[in-house]
């Protein structure tokens, strides 16, 4: 899945936090809600316009910041 077709970053919108396109809803949101042991059923129950592809995305965008962080060790 490409998550840059369900995610976008714009200064207009929550000061350019990645949020799921059309929406308000970021993608720290999301896993929070689901760190927190929500479903995505859940989460699409309270928020509508979020789908299980955009939930997904919201995790595969999550990866690949974490897989991109670089580490710098304290000396």
């Amino acid at each position: 899945m490409d998550y840059k077709n369900y995610i976008e970053s714009n200064a207009e919108i929550l000061l350019g936090k990645p949020v799921i396109k059309g929406t308000r809803i970021t993608i720290a949101l999301i896993l929070k809600k689901l760190s927190e042991g929500a479903t995505p059923d859940d989460l699409i129950k309270g928020y509508p316009s979020l789908t299980h592809n955009s939930i997904i995305a919201a995790l595969a965008y999550a990866s690949d910041v974490v897989s991109n962080e670089t580490v710098i060790e304290a000396a």
